[in-house]
């Protein structure tokens, strides 16, 4: 069965949370988290629907201010004008659809999303440093307040970046 990405619309939050929920079960956030990402910056969410137009996966990604990513499950309330860096909040697909080429494919537009801004960040979480790092993403320091923010989402959550520029090849 074919599956394409797709702009997310409010109407895919219910189905989205389906998968949230198999694939982050430790890790939840509520509707309206996502909700609010969809109001806030619609180019930024993306929903992988097969030829039925069930969700099988989704990416959710918005600017922030430098090294400020949202606590797990918090409202942004807007985007901050003086944003200065891209934030891939989530890329969840799943188990059946992966290893397919999807991931790269919503990597490359999340990644021309973030060329605006000089750095894109993200919290990888479940030891999936190496599949970041196929994009150009490295770990970096952080200090007391940014680590706080990790610890809600697991104890292998480590802050990632990339600086913007040409694509890497996964």
């Amino acid at each position: 069965m074919a599956v394409t990405w797709r702009n997310m619309s409010p109407g895919d939050i219910q189905s989205l949370m389906r998968v949230a929920d198999e694939v982050h079960p430790g890790l939840p956030e509520s509707e309206r988290v996502f909700a609010e990402r969809v109001q806030l910056f619609p180019e930024g969410c993306l929903v992988l629907v097969d030829g039925d137009n069930n969700v099988r996966g989704y990416a959710i990604s918005h600017p922030i201010r430098r090294r400020n990513p949202p606590a797990l499950d918090s409202m942004l309330g807007d985007i901050a004008p003086d944003a200065d860096q891209y934030y891939i909040h989530d890329l969840a697909i799943l188990p059946g659809f992966r290893a397919l080429g999807l991931a790269a494919e919503c990597m490359a537009t999340l990644l021309a999303l973030g060329e605006r801004y000089p750095t894109t960040c993200l919290v990888s979480v479940y030891g999936t440093t190496p599949f970041w790092g196929r994009f150009g993403f490295a770990s970096e320091p952080v200090d007391a307040t940014l680590q706080e923010k990790l610890r809600a989402y697991g104890d292998d959550a480590v802050y990632l970046v990339r600086q913007s520029g040409p694509a890497v090849d996964p």
